[in-house]
């Protein structure tokens, strides 16, 4: 069986005033979990829009099970295999309730097997009042909790999440690393927060559009963290800003960003 899920190849996305991609490459094994890393504005989320097929790329492919996804067989395949959990809830709710919104993750059932089917589902994880809750009597982070849930439910394969700690607060983000753990599913987890992605066998480090560091989780989160304190190093004593740009320099090629860390699946 071939492990290959989802792959990118030299994509570039541009916009009008800038290049949010530039030659980027990755690929996404079978039961594989890695982080993604990087400034606000390092691409990030323009790559999982192109990974899950909501935006093309101007240069490169990308191809799930081997098919393009923006053909006709590819975008079959992305719709029941690909799923994305948006930084910002209210961009991704589309129904008024909690159980009509999980409810719109199962197509293939008849209205009133949907809506039994989450409820059911809300009841084995101890959330049975929140069935006909209203979204808009809900907190950011819960709001966001039910994104996770509605894509728990679906049960697309690969899940990409940007930024899906942001709205948590403690308990909330405990309950996330916990699911995400636990999970069988291909993901890919894009944050700030290094602690939730420190163990992971694989983290990739996107800086102004490229690929900075790929490699294994503790090593590409410690030279992402060696970066900042040189920015802020930098910022703090601009003058000694050549000497210690070098030395950021000699961080930079310890990590290099075609890694030869294995993909655990």
């Amino acid at each position: 069986m071939n492990d290959l899920i989802l792959s990118a190849s030299h994509v570039c996305k541009r916009f009008a005033t800038h290049t949010a991609l530039d030659d980027v490459s990755i690929d996404v094994q079978r039961g594989h979990i890695f982080g993604l890393l990087g400034h606000n504005g390092a691409g990030k989320t323009s790559l999982l829009r192109l990974l899950c097929g909501l935006e093309a790329p101007d240069q490169g492919s990308i191809h799930i099970d081997g098919l393009d996804i923006h053909q006709r067989e590819g975008r079959m395949k992305r719709s029941q295999r690909i799923g994305m959990m948006f930084q910002n809830p209210d961009d991704q709710i589309i129904f008024p309730t909690v159980e009509e919104e999980l409810a719109l993750g199962l197509p293939g059932l008849k209205k009133r097997e949907a809506l039994q089917k989450a409820r059911e589902f809300l009841a084995q994880r101890g959330l049975s009042d929140w069935a006909q809750r209203a979204i808009s009597a809900l907190s950011q982070g819960q709001r966001q909790h039910v994104c996770w849930l509605t894509l728990l439910l679906a049960g697309p394969a690969t899940l990409l999440l940007d930024e899906p700690y942001a709205s948590l607060d403690l308990p909330g983000q405990a309950r996330l690393a916990h699911d995400l753990d636990r999970s069988d599913r291909q993901l890919i987890v894009s944050t700030h927060l290094l602690d939730h992605v420190r163990t992971y066998p694989r983290v990739l480090w996107l800086d102004q559009g490229q690929i900075r560091a790929d490699g294994n989780g503790p090593d590409v989160c410690a030279a992402y963290e060696a970066h900042v304190r040189q920015l802020i190093a930098e910022a703090a004593h601009p003058a000694k800003a050549p000497h210690l740009a070098e030395g950021s320099r000699s961080t930079e090629t310890a990590h290099p960003a075609q890694s030869t860390a294995p993909h655990h699946g």
